[in-house]
């Protein structure tokens, strides 16, 4: 819807070609839509690339790619994959300063990863719009999209038409019970966001921690492992830990085939959505400066928000590491 509105929005007040500037980290939901219109000529767009040494969009990269013609820089809250932060306030603010007569860049997050993990304060972070996600903090199957001043100070064009409901910004019967979810849901985050983030932030690190210790002693000396998304100058989501099991035969560590041995655990290997892509490494991955080697081998975990025991994560990171001992034991 916004990426809709954008475009015609523009397309209202000008002849030219509007321009969308985004990451080469985003999710299919926006990166899929914007090479659509690329390849139907409806607009020009720029992938700008992730720092290499950061995993994150820095603020001199998006502000070098504005254009007379630009119309929409979105940028997601945090990375799905490697859970890195993006500096969403300061894109917002330096797009914004640019920001010149009648034309305005409009600015957008994806705030999925981030609701219920991390605090988002929409007045802080100056966006336009921003995406919220339901099952992401223990709601449902549901979305809602934040506008500022929607149809007055911010633009917001249906793409439904018919019965005029939600003041006619998106046509159809509303889902009562899934909106109360979302809402009961959004409600119980503002309640216990410090609890939640301390919960996973503790299970996040004790996985870490045993994974590492595990990997150091092993029998194998051969087995290495890498924490993927972990830089020294960027904060991450306290839910997420992908990593990779590396060194020698690591072509047999294949995040997919460690996790076929402890079939129990629900893991991903990429994105959640792309659970079933294949061997390949994660284009995210790679776009965020991890190696060939670790992108491929990657396994990604998420925390919830309930206590998890000791002995469970122990019980769990030593079952993993079995696993890939076990695989590169077969390739010798």
């Amino acid at each position: 819807m916004v990426l809709q509105t954008a475009l015609k929005s523009f397309q209202r007040s000008s002849d030219e070609l509007p321009h969308i500037i985004t990451s080469n980290l985003e999710h299919d939901s926006v990166r899929i839509v914007l090479e659509k219109f690329v390849q139907d000529g409806l607009a020009e767009v720029t992938f700008v690339p992730a720092s290499l040494t950061s995993g994150r969009v820095e603020v001199d990269t998006v502000t070098a790619a504005v254009k007379p013609n630009t119309c929409l820089v979105s940028i997601m809250m945090a990375n799905n994959e490697t859970g890195v932060i993006q500096p969403i306030e300061d894109i917002s603010r330096a797009v914004k300063a640019l920001n010149h007569g009648p034309r305005q860049i409009l600015m957008h997050t994806d705030a999925a990863q981030c609701i219920g993990k991390i605090p988002v304060r929409v007045p802080d972070l100056a966006v336009d719009y921003l995406t919220v996600v339901g099952h992401k903090f223990y709601g449902p199957r549901i979305g809602a999209l934040y506008v500022r001043k929607p149809g007055s100070k911010t633009p917001l064009l249906p793409i439904f038409y018919g019965g005029g409901q939600e003041r006619n910004f998106r046509s159809g019967t509303e889902n009562t019970p899934m909106i109360a979810g979302l809402g009961m849901a959004a409600h119980l985050v503002c309640e216990n966001l410090p609890r939640y983030q301390n919960m996973m932030k503790e299970s996040r690190d004790q996985m870490e921690y045993m994974l590492r210790k595990l990997v150091t002693n092993s029998s194998n000396p051969g087995l290495g492992i890498s924490i993927n998304g972990k830089y020294a100058s960027s904060q991450r989501l306290p839910n997420t830990l992908n990593f990779a099991f590396v060194g020698a035969n690591s072509a047999k560590t294949l995040g997919r085939s460690v996790l076929e041995k402890v079939s129990d655990l629900q893991a991903g290997v990429g994105a959640a959505c792309h659970s079933g892509s294949g061997v390949r490494a994660s284009p995210v991955l790679l776009a965020s400066g991890v190696p060939e080697e670790a992108a491929r081998n990657a396994i990604r975990l998420s925390f919830g928000r309930e206590e998890i025991s000791v002995k469970d994560i122990q019980s769990i990171a030593e079952r993993l590491c079995n696993a890939a001992e076990s695989l590169q034991q077969v390739s010798e």
